[in-house]
């Protein structure tokens, strides 16, 4: 099965759990009292299940999700604390040399949080692993980031533009936003080019940024998660979204980006060795 094709029947699967018509029937709201329980090596410690119902399709052209409560008030916080005296000025890739530069583009501050650092990170992974369908070991690390008065993330695509950011683990084919905290005003994360965003309602609450496509309000434990590439693997254009300045209040996010093969650095140094010496691979 070729590369392309084989995202087929994963998106296929993805639909049938995440897609808006499950959700108006009360049969499916019943499924809240066979929570999938998520495995932790611990058999003592509770994590958040996994709760399909509080899933919602919000758009379409991009594939976007918005699942309420998937993370608890003690997980934000924890995420926060562990953040918090950790922060730097936010980067971004440059499109020709794919490194880190500063950018007027994004103006908040981040750090990130290594994979499995502690048992909550663990259950969160997990977590967005069971709802993306795709392998925790194809994730970049948590990225804890800050948004203050006036800072925002102008329009962008998650998918890279250089090839050597694509070297490791291919694109970014799906992103998850976890929104730490509420926001007073503004903070929305918003798609420009959303087919949805002729058709939602604004009100006074939204920011003049939000007015602009369609946008979702930062409520602490909410989850977002777009995709950035299309079910046959090529880029997505409407997947293009930005962070709307902060008018009042501050915005804590985690994000979580998502690659098409594994992120995990000796597991793809591994790989390569494989191919280059027709072995299999050692990994340390």
């Amino acid at each position: 099965m070729s590369f392309r094709n084989s995202f087929i029947p994963f998106f296929i699967c993805l639909s049938i759990l995440s897609l808006d018509f499950p959700l108006q029937s009360s049969g499916f709201r019943e499924m809240r009292s066979s929570l999938i329980r998520l495995p932790n090596g611990n058999s003592h410690h509770h994590h958040h299940p996994f709760d399909p119902s509080r899933v919602t399709q919000i758009s379409r052209h991009p594939r976007a999700y918005l699942y309420r409560n998937f993370l608890t008030d003690e997980e934000c916080d924890h995420l926060i604390k562990v953040a918090k005296d950790k922060l730097q000025k936010s980067m971004v890739a440059d499109n020709r040399t794919g490194k880190s530069k500063e950018s007027t583009v994004r103006t908040s501050k981040g750090m990130f949080i290594r994979k499995a650092q502690d048992e909550v990170v663990v259950g969160i992974e997990s977590r967005i692993s069971v709802w993306t369908f795709l392998p925790v070991e194809n994730g970049e690390a948590l990225q804890v980031l800050h948004y203050e008065n006036g800072q925002k993330y102008l329009p962008h695509w998650d998918y890279f533009q250089d090839k050597t950011n694509q070297a490791l683990g291919g694109h970014r084919i799906a992103t998850v936003l976890m929104y730490l905290s509420n926001v007073e005003k503004g903070g929305e994360t918003i798609f420009p080019q959303s087919e949805m965003k002729e058709s939602q309602l604004k009100t006074d609450e939204d920011s003049k940024c939000a007015k602009k496509g369609y946008a979702v309000k930062p409520k602490q434990g909410d989850a977002l998660l777009f995709f950035s590439l299309h079910p046959n693997a090529t880029i997505d254009p409407l997947s293009l979204h930005g962070s709307c300045p902060v008018i009042e209040g501050e915005k804590w996010l985690a994000t979580k980006w998502i690659h098409v093969r594994s992120f995990d650095r000796k597991r793809v140094s591994a790989s390569k060795k494989e191919r280059l010496q027709g072995g299999k691979p050692q990994l340390s």
